[in-house]
């Protein structure tokens, strides 16, 4: 039997109802939990931050472990992520502070360029986890 769960994330799913944004931050679904790719922003505002590649990839970061907690996971469930950079030349930058999230057993992952995204951040990250 499959069974699909939208997750209240606070702040994150607030920041989305207010900004009309039509999509769940977390979904559990059937020992999985998918969060949506999530860029750097205050997880308990939904607010964006500014910042350097560094700030904005911790910041992506710690929004993706506040879904996740808020699902009952956490960071060391992760099975894969995916990272969004619109420079592939930061890519040493986010594995320096990416290492610190996942110091041992790290996810599988994938790291996409993109062209840009229609609000003033650099980097979105997007997990799937166990429950």
């Amino acid at each position: 039997m499959t069974r699909k769960e939208i997750v209240f994330v606070p702040g994150i799913s607030e920041s989305l109802v207010r900004h009309k944004v039509p999509f769940s931050a977390a979904v559990r679904a059937n020992g999985f939990v998918f969060v949506s790719g999530m860029p750097p922003m205050d997880p308990a505002t939904g607010d964006l931050l500014q910042g350097d590649i560094r700030t904005q990839t911790a910041a992506a970061l710690d929004a993706v472990r506040h879904c996740l907690e808020a699902a009952g996971s956490s960071l060391a469930k992760v099975v894969s992520t995916r990272i969004y950079c619109v420079n592939a030349a930061w890519f040493p930058a986010i594995n320096e502070v990416y290492a610190r999230y996942f110091p041992a057993d790290p996810p599988t992952r994938t790291f996409v360029t993109v062209g840009s995204w229609p609000l003033p951040f650099d980097v979105e990250v997007e997990a799937v986890a166990l429950e």
